[in-house]
């Protein structure tokens, strides 16, 4: 079993910077691929960005691309996505998943998910 607890969350101006962390439980976590969802108010919840077990592989949304970073920290049981030059588009609950295989990550279809941490971007 894998718990997935997401922070960092807050309300920030457009242009701005914020860096998520989901810490997870359980001593499986170097051994699973993670990735980040968010999900804006009326819309499905979409990819955003993906790492592999050993931090060496990730890819990200077009939407993020070259503004995001996904990072691990497999000695603190840690994923982080640095967020810079935010836009109000980017504005959603923001959702930890892990999941053993790699590709599935891109997909959502992933064993465990973190609760969400709100992300605002102001104009």
């Amino acid at each position: 079993q894998v718990q997935l607890v997401e922070s960092g969350g807050g309300l920030v101006q457009a242009g701005g910077s914020l860096r998520l962390s989901c810490a997870a439980s359980g001593r499986t976590f170097s051994s699973r691929a993670m990735g980040w969802f968010r999900q804006a108010p009326g819309k499905e919840r979409e990819f955003v960005a993906r790492i592999n077990w050993s931090g060496g592989s990730t890819s990200y949304a077009d939407s993020v691309k070259g503004r995001f970073t996904i990072s691990r920290d497999n000695a603190k049981n840690t994923v982080y996505l640095q967020m810079n030059s935010l836009k109000p588009e980017d504005t959603a609950v923001y959702y930890c998943a892990a999941h053993q295989i790699y590709s599935r990550v891109l997909t959502g279809g992933v064993d465990y998910w973190g609760q969400g941490t709100q992300v605002t971007v102001s104009s």
